[in-house]
């Protein structure tokens, strides 16, 4: 099966040369590993590593973000319908009223106009989704935050090498994640890194993710007389990466030039090779100050024919898949309204594999698939 997204795995050798040494230092917790990830990812970013914090996965970003930023039960956080689950679960989980907003139906990203439509004045935050990683109009929201004085969070989980004129998106807001999960582009297994817009917030977080602990072991506190003894700032929980996870991070930070590059190389071919499809859209081309790291490649089928094109990929080893399912068709949120951007978004999109480790043969395979439904279906 050629796969939507899949992992790519450093060099063993070099990797397990790396572990070698994190396991002789007799300390696999949270140490000098995940302290050099969040030098060397700042580094990445162009931000000073006093705003950053590793953590366990992105979902954990978005869930402490709702405590982090102080939103309180029934203040309102407006969240892109084509939104991951974890955004809604982390609103309504923390008792604030989820509110949902339409996005363009090209992009698939919110905008300002449906942004500003649904601010009221119980309004707190936005939780604001990049698709794929690719910002929308960040101008226009930052300029429409600033007017309602409003948090901002973004969820870059995708968005690892994305940049927005110059600058990481993940940095315009008060807080913002990246993933590293199994199935992103730089992969430990599994953790995330946040990027708060204060010190202080960063220390806020830090002592939030290890049982709001003033100070983090004994070891630590070893000057004091009692190092055993602690207090507490805030009943918070253990959410921290460890340096097994921080070595495998560190080994694939040195491969993201090449990993952008085949994601790149993959984005051009299918580009140059589906315009001859006339019942099939490309993604909208992007502004030249976007930098990609170009994580879904988003097709929309004009024909109608969305689901049975998947069916017959999937048949011949091909998976494609959708995301996101929009959260207003979710039952459990109670959310209704009018979206038909969102609606129209979730119909016709489909996502096709792209990732670093396809190859020439498995692209070429993919485009004669889509022939042979052309020929057969349309």
């Amino acid at each position: 099966m050629i796969n939507v997204y899949q992992p790519t795995s450093v060099s063993y050798t070099h990797l397990l040369e790396a572990l070698e040494k994190v396991f002789e230092s007799n300390w696999l917790g949270k140490g000098k590993r995940v302290a050099e990830f969040e030098e060397k990812y700042a580094e990445h970013l162009g931000c000073p590593k006093e705003l950053l914090l590793t953590t366990n996965c992105c979902s954990e970003g978005l869930f402490s973000s709702m405590h982090l930023l102080d939103i309180q039960p029934g203040d309102e956080v407006i969240v892109p319908s084509i939104s991951f689950i974890g955004a809604g679960n982390a609103v309504c989980a923390h008792g604030a009223k989820l509110v949902l907003c339409d996005v363009d139906p090209r992009t698939l990203n919110a905008r300002p106009e449906d942004i500003e439509k649904m601010i009221t004045p119980k309004t707190k935050a936005i939780l604001l989704l990049h698709y794929g990683g690719v910002p929308g109009d960040l101008d226009g929201i930052m300029t429409l935050v600033k007017k309602y004085n409003l948090k901002v969070i973004e969820d870059a989980a995708a968005g690892v090498c994305t940049r927005y004129k110059g600058k990481a998106v993940g940095t315009f807001g008060d807080m913002g994640m990246w993933s590293f999960d199994a199935m992103k582009i730089l992969v430990c297994g599994d953790g995330a890194m946040l990027y708060f817009n204060t010190p202080e917030l960063r220390k806020k977080a830090d002592r939030w993710l290890y049982f709001g602990l003033e100070t983090k072991s004994g070891y630590e506190n070893s000057v004091a007389q009692k190092w055993w003894e602690f207090d507490i700032s805030s009943f918070g929980h253990r959410a921290i990466m460890n340096d097994i996870t921080a070595t495998m991070a560190l080994e694939q930070l040195k491969k993201l030039p090449m990993y952008m590059e085949k994601r790149k190389y993959v984005a051009d071919f299918y580009d140059e090779n589906l315009k001859q499809f006339s019942w099939i859209e490309l993604p909208p081309t992007l502004p030249e100050y976007v930098e990609s790291s170009y994580y879904f490649y988003h097709i929309q089928i004009k024909n109608g024919m969305r689901d049975q094109l998947a069916k017959f990929l999937r048949e011949n080893g091909i998976y494609t898949t959708y995301r996101y399912y929009p959260l207003h068709r979710v039952p459990g949120y109670g959310v209704t309204g009018n979206f038909p951007n969102a609606d129209y978004a979730a119909d016709h999109t489909l996502n096709l594999p792209l990732h670093q480790t396809i190859s020439d043969e498995e692209l070429n395979y993919i485009l004669e698939k889509i022939k042979e439904f052309n020929t057969q279906y349309c």
